[in-house]
């Protein structure tokens, strides 16, 4: 299985959030999970590590301030050579929500909430 130094969720919803570290943790491909309730300060975090870290992002997109596609957009702009994984993880249903994902080559995924062990497993296997 793929290992990462991180993975960030970036969701506002504390329990979301909760729920989904406990998965991951199970999973075991990082041992560094952080939770952020903004995008802003996800970002902030970004921007202070190490450029050659391998990073795991798990975005909602919508979120209030600043929502998961201003994130990217801020995201390609601050950070253009990072080579870090983003998995859009979102309630939305709208298959134009997909669309508008498979336009930004930095996401590799698209999952719907609620993250399962299953779903995991899954996203993970398209890095191996």
């Amino acid at each position: 299985m793929v290992h990462f130094d991180a993975v960030f969720l970036v969701d506002d919803d504390p329990i979301n959030n909760l729920i989904n570290r406990r998965l991951l943790g199970k999973i075991g491909i990082s041992t560094r999970i952080e939770e952020f309730l903004g995008g802003e300060d996800a970002l902030e975090k970004i921007g202070q590590l190490n450029p050659d870290n391998s990073l795991l992002i798990f975005l909602d997109i919508n979120m209030p301030v600043l929502n998961g596609w201003e994130f990217l957009n801020r995201y390609l702009e601050a950070f253009p050579h990072r080579k870090d994984k983003i998995v859009i993880l979102s309630s939305s249903i709208d298959f134009q929500d997909r669309q508008k994902a498979d336009e930004y080559k930095v996401v590799s995924g698209f999952l719907e909430k609620p993250l399962t062990i299953d779903k995991i497993n899954d996203q993970m296997e398209k890095y191996s």
